[in-house]
């Protein structure tokens, strides 16, 4: 049975101040594996290796891909001995890439948060699901769900920002949902009417689920995404990890490098692990920080039959 934090018609979301205690692994994990007919498929080897650390692998592997919540920080915390082996791995002569499924701030607001968690990382180390997602924008106008922090001014299309009119809901051509940050119950349930009203693309700028934070899980725009999905809604587009659009841009900045000698670094099952196999690389689950933090994650991947390349606790 699904939690109830997870379970829910396209209109409920709880309080933003309870859900984090709502969710748990169990429960998010249950959510993916009942939405997996919509993720991509990837064959996996038959049985995972454990590693003390990636220097381990050091000599399999030509690019390091991090995600970010679980790996590299947990919320605004940097996970302890991470930026120390980004760096140690780049010094070897290894390609480094970030690839996080954050779509609340652009692009130059993401390297500027990386730095300010003391990861040594430049703009073109990372990749973002926003990154993907406006990249896939048609012209019209976008009623974005959005950070009231963020200026949308990296967006090149026309955009109204959606609060609590059910006007701006009805007249927009296309949505894009960006951020949970503000997103209210009432707000989830004005989306869903004039979708039921009136069919209309709907982007999703993150396909996660949860995220892990300081705090406990927050909920993201893919578990909003596929709350509209579950009504029978068609058009809803989902990008960042496990959809392919932003492993081909990550692939793009590694000419030269072949699938097999990538290695996607990520604390999620059916995002990071599902995602790159997808692509063919090769797969890292990171267990003591993400999703999974104080739980045998052998379990998880045996009912998911998601089989990572290699796990270990931090990288």
């Amino acid at each position: 049975m699904l939690h109830s934090g997870l379970r829910q018609t396209c209109r409920g979301r709880p309080s933003k101040r309870t859900f984090g205690h709502m969710l748990d692994a169990n429960s998010i994990f249950s959510r993916y594996q009942s939405i997996r007919p919509r993720l991509p498929k990837a064959t996996f080897n038959t049985a995972t290796l454990d590693i003390e650390s990636l220097l381990d692998i050091r000599n399999e592997v030509d690019a390091f891909v991090f995600d970010a919540f679980g790996v590299l920080n947990v919320g605004e915390t940097p996970i302890p001995g991470a930026a120390a082996r980004l760096k140690e791995l780049r010094e070897a002569g290894h390609q480094i890439r970030i690839l996080s499924n954050a779509a609340s701030y652009n692009h130059q607001g993401a390297t500027a948060k990386f730095q300010k968690l003391g990861m040594q990382v430049d703009a073109d180390e990372i990749v973002t699901s926003r990154d993907a997602a406006l990249a896939n924008l048609n012209d019209g106008l976008w009623g974005c769900i959005a950070s009231p922090s963020d200026d949308l001014k990296d967006i090149l299309s026309e955009t109204i920002r959606l609060e609590t009119d059910q006007t701006d809901f009805d007249q927009v051509d296309s949505f894009l949902f960006l951020s949970t940050e503000i997103w209210q119950k009432s707000q989830q349930s004005m989306l869903c009417d004039s979708l039921l009203a009136n069919p209309r693309p709907v982007v999703i700028a993150n396909a996660d689920l949860a995220a892990p934070r300081d705090f406990g899980f927050s909920l993201e725009p893919g578990h909003y995404g596929h709350l509209l999905a579950d009504e029978g809604l068609q058009d809803i587009r989902f990008f960042g990890k496990p959809f392919p659009e932003v492993f081909k841009m990550v692939e793009a900045t590694l000419p030269g490098i072949p699938p097999e000698r990538i290695a996607m670094c990520g604390d999620t099952l059916h995002t990071d692990i599902l995602g790159a196999a997808a692509r063919g690389w090769r797969t890292v689950l990171v267990a003591q920080d993400g999703v999974f933090s104080g739980l045998d994650t052998r379990t998880f991947c045996e009912q998911s039959r998601l089989t990572p390349s290699w796990r270990l606790l931090r990288i």
